[in-house]
Order: structure tokens, then sequence, then C-alpha cells
């Protein structure tokens, strides 16, 4: 199973700066994934910022202190995360697919591990922009162009799009994936 992933945040690393918003859309061919989402925002859990960063997610920093207490969220998209497997026959391994994995992944697996002790997806993550760049053997071609859904820093609506992306990367690319 599939699970397209986006994260904002308002610095470079997790822990020393905070993750603010959380998009996710199980990837799903024969039906819509937007019927497959999860999107919450979390409460700072550090004092540190970085404007431009912050900037980039559209949020104000007097405005994150209100959003949903990390631990919850993280819970809640754990319990989500299950929910869908189990939607998907429960015994499928949760694969987590971002446009910027090692950004994204860091911020999941860090939080995950932080508030949750575990984290749902494992060790591993796949980078979209790794795979498009290796089936089209071009290291300089982007998989931007496939999206259907614009890419506006809103971490559901990114995670949208790439799962769009990815659809059209299966299908043009005649990928053998298990969905």
């Amino acid at each position: 199973m599939y699970v397209s992933i986006d994260i904002e945040a308002d610095g470079p690393i997790p822990g020393d700066y905070s993750m603010l918003s959380i998009g996710a859309v199980v990837i799903n061919p024969s039906q819509p994934h937007f019927a497959n989402a999860f999107y919450r925002k979390l409460a700072p859990i550090s004092s540190f910022y970085n404007l431009e960063a912050l900037k980039y997610s559209g949020f104000e920093r007097d405005e994150t202190i209100g959003f949903d207490n990390p631990i919850h969220v993280m819970r809640d998209f754990k319990d989500w995360l299950e929910l869908k497997r189990e939607d998907h026959n429960g015994n499928k391994k949760i694969m987590f697919l971002a446009d910027n994995a090692g950004f994204d992944w860091m911020f999941i697996c860090w939080y995950f591990h932080h508030f949750i002790g575990e984290n749902p997806f494992g060790y591993s993550c796949t980078s979209l922009t790794s795979l498009f760049k290796g089936i089209s053997k071009n290291m300089s071609k982007s998989f931007k162009h496939l999206r259907k859904t614009k890419h506006t820093h809103n971490a559901l609506d990114d995670a949208m799009g790439n799962a769009e992306a990815f659809i059209k990367i299966i299908d043009k690319y005649d990928l053998k994936i298990n969905l």
C-alpha cells in the first residue's frame, strides 16, 4: 500500500524545528485518492522557527500555536494508516512515497518515533523524484508536469499532486506495482 506524503515545517530539521502539517493519500488508481486523505496541522514543539520556511507553509507563527497537539496527530495518523491497511487486505506493507523524500521522511520518522515509539512505515521510503529520474533515464528530468493538483505548499494538495503523478508514471512506464 503506497501512501503519498507531504509535510510542511518551520525549519530544516525535526526536533529543533517543527512539522506544521501532514498531508497523506493512499494511492489507488481504481478509486479517487481524495477519498483516502489525511490532513492535520500540528502545533510547534520548539520555540525555534525559520521565517522563510514558515513563509512557504503559508502559516503565521501565531496561528501555528493553536494547531493540534503533535502526540494526538501522530496517534491519529498511525490509526488512519492502520485503518487504510485493513481496507487493503490488512497484510500489505505501508510504503512511504514523497517528492522530496529525504526531507518529508525525516520529519515523519522522527515524529513517529519521538511521540509514538515506532514508525508504521518501517525504515525506508521511496523518492518519487528519484524514481522518475531513473525510469526516464534522465537525471535532470522532473515529474512535476504530471501533477493534476497544483503544487501549493498545502501538504494535502502536494500529496495529492504527487499521487496523481505516481499513477501517471505507473501507467506510462507500465510499472508492475501491487496497489
